[in-house]
């Protein structure tokens, strides 16, 4: 099997996500991990499973995340595997936040679910549901044993 992980990073902690998984998912065949802004038209033509992974800014997709989907030929995807994962904020994370974006974070939600939804659009098939991983401040670090989770869960794709 072929596998594509297409992942934007601010702080590291996306990448090292990202990174986890292409290690997981070389278990099962040849995977590419590739920095948004480094993506070409096509490359995920070849694969059989397209990872995509943002951090979540904003309640929302990484700037250059939603322009890489933006860019996707309407149909391109059809009938092609995907999943979608973020980086979010810990629950002691969210402690250290205003209680208003607290509570805006739970009307507009994070970036996976949206890259998800754009996936679908395109014409994708998700093969598990959007997946977030956890930071504890902005800037991270990650979460102690978030690692081995993306591992994990990169192992159910298949």
């Amino acid at each position: 099997m072929k596998f594509l992980v297409v992942f934007e990073s601010f702080f590291g902690n996306t990448e090292q996500i990202a990174r986890a998984i292409s290690t997981a998912l070389g278990e099962f065949g040849e995977v590419q991990v590739v920095r948004v802004e480094e993506i070409k038209p096509g490359d995920w033509q070849s694969a059989d499973l397209l990872v995509v992974g943002s951090p979540t800014r904003g309640f929302n997709i990484s700037p250059a995340t939603k322009a890489f989907l933006k860019t996707l030929p309407a149909g391109s995807l059809h009938g092609k595997k995907a999943a979608a994962f973020d980086t979010r904020l810990s629950a002691a994370g969210m402690k250290k936040i205003p209680g208003f974006v607290r509570f805006l974070i739970g009307i507009f939600g994070y970036a996976a679910e949206k890259i998800g939804k754009a996936l679908q659009g395109g014409g994708a098939v998700l093969v598990a549901g959007a997946e977030g991983f956890w930071v504890e401040d902005t800037e991270g670090p990650l979460t102690e044993g978030e690692l081995d989770r993306a591992a994990a869960w990169a192992k159910k794709l298949v």
